[in-house]
C-alpha cells in the first residue's frame, strides 16, 4: 500500500499542472502577427503572383472560321446570307398574319408552330425550314433558318421569304 499513496501524492501535483497547462490554452504558442489576430473576412487576401493577372498569351488570337465573307453575302463556306425583312407592328399580330399567309399559300406544309418561339416549322418546294419571327425594336423581323438555326440555302426559303414580304411588309 506504501506504493499506492506515493503514486497518489504524485498525481496529485501532475493533475494540478495538466490543468493549469489546458487553461492557459495557445498562450505558449502565441501568435505575434497583427494579421492572425484579425477576423479572416478583414484580412489582406493573398494571391501568388503568377495568378494575379490573367493569362495573356491568347488574349489576342482570332479565332480559324475556314471561310470569309464576300461581298455577294455569301462565304466561301457555302453558308448563305440572312433571308428576311423587317415588319411593322405587334410581334404577335405578325405571327398571326404569318400563319394566315403559310395558310393561304400552295405548297406550304406548317408541320408544327410555337408562338411562344415565334417560330412556324414549314415543309415547301422540298425543303425544310423554320420561318421565325422575332421583336425588333418597334416592330417584327420575320427570317427563314434552317433546322441548325443557320441561314437556309436553296431557292425555297427565299421565295417564301419573299412571298410573306410581299404579303406583309408595305
Amino acid at each position: 500500500m506504501p506504493r499506492f499513496s506515493q503514486a497518489s501524492r504524485l498525481a496529485v501535483p501532475v493533475a494540478a499542472l495538466v490543468l493549469v497547462a489546458a487553461v492557459s490554452g495557445c498562450s505558449m504558442f502565441g501568435k505575434k502577427n497583427e494579421l492572425y489576430t484579425q477576423s479572416g473576412e478583414s484580412r489582406p487576401l493573398e494571391v501568388p503572383p503568377d495568378l494575379d493577372r490573367p493569362s495573356a498569351d491568347r488574349a489576342m488570337a482570332l479565332p480559324s472560321t475556314g471561310g470569309s465573307v464576300s461581298a455577294s453575302g455569301m462565304n466561301t463556306t457555302g453558308a448563305a446570307a440572312p433571308i428576311g425583312f423587317n415588319a411593322s407592328g405587334d410581334r404577335d399580330a405578325i405571327f398571326a398574319k404569318i400563319g394566315d399567309v403559310l395558310g393561304a399559300t400552295s405548297g406550304v406544309n406548317v408541320v408544327n408552330k410555337a408562338q411562344i418561339l415565334g417560330t412556324y416549322d414549314v415543309d415547301y418546294m422540298g425543303a425544310k425550314f423554320l420561318v421565325r419571327v422575332t421583336k425588333a425594336g418597334d416592330g417584327a423581323y420575320v427570317s427563314a433558318v434552317d433546322p441548325r438555326g443557320l441561314p437556309p440555302t436553296g431557292e425555297a426559303p427565299a421565295k417564301l421569304i419573299g412571298a410573306l414580304k410581299a404579303a406583309i411588309a408595305p
